[in-house]
């Protein structure tokens, strides 16, 4: 089961995630990107939460942005 939060949760969770983790947004962008190939979303965040001992809802959180900022990379 995926997670789902609202736009203004992912807005939250996003902000906080550089003092909660110790690192930022591009960081954590480069460490989806160099990690394993996944087909699919919910693979990617279990991985990173497990792999790097965060929470899957900012996990969730983090993989949903790295996938819409790549999105508007491309177009």
């Amino acid at each position: 089961m995926s997670l789902s939060h609202s736009p203004e949760t992912h807005t939250k969770l996003l902000a906080r995630i550089p003092a909660v983790t110790g690192r930022d947004l591009p960081e954590w962008f480069e460490t989806i990107e160099n990690g394993p190939s996944f087909l699919r979303c919910t693979e990617r965040s279990h991985w990173l939460a497990d792999e790097h001992g965060i929470s899957h809802g900012y996990a969730t959180a983090l993989v949903r942005e790295h996938e819409r900022t790549r999105r508007l990379r491309h177009y």
